[in-house]
């Protein structure tokens, strides 16, 4: 089913939009990690909510965008944790359904966050459990 954002913003108010990843090919990755049911859980430094992004919130259904702005998908937010990047056990990492163990989410992890925010072991998190609502694709 294909929605446009408005209706998606009438259908669920209060709906933050976002994309998964940093490049198209890594969005459409993890976007079809969601959809196989692999992915149900992500995270991001707590420095880019305190620079404008909106953080997520417990209940709040989410549209997750194609890497072209279209929308993919509807999620909702069932669990937050805010820890240090260092804190995150294998469970939780696993749950992002990206690596086969806590070692390759460290590396694949710290190599986007040296890409896009910076880096440092104890940096601040918010790992985010979600469900997914809607497949839009």
């Amino acid at each position: 089913m294909s929605a446009d954002l408005d209706t998606l913003r009438r259908r669920y108010p209060g709906a933050e939009t976002f994309r998964f990843g940093d490049t198209a090919a890594l969005c459409a990755t993890l976007l079809a990690l969601v959809r196989a049911g692999k992915k149900v859980a992500t995270c991001a430094a707590l420095a880019e909510f305190e620079a404008g992004e909106a953080p997520p919130r417990i209940d709040r259904r989410d549209i997750a965008l194609n890497w072209d702005g279209t929308p993919a998908l509807v999620i909702e937010t069932v669990e937050l944790i805010q820890c240090r990047f260092d804190e995150v056990t294998e469970a939780m990492a696993l749950a992002e359904g990206e690596d086969d163990d806590l070692d390759g989410w460290r590396a694949g992890h710290r190599a986007y966050f040296e890409r896009n925010c910076g880096f440092s072991p104890d940096m601040p998190i918010i790992w985010e459990r979600f469900r997914l609502v809607e497949d839009l694709g």
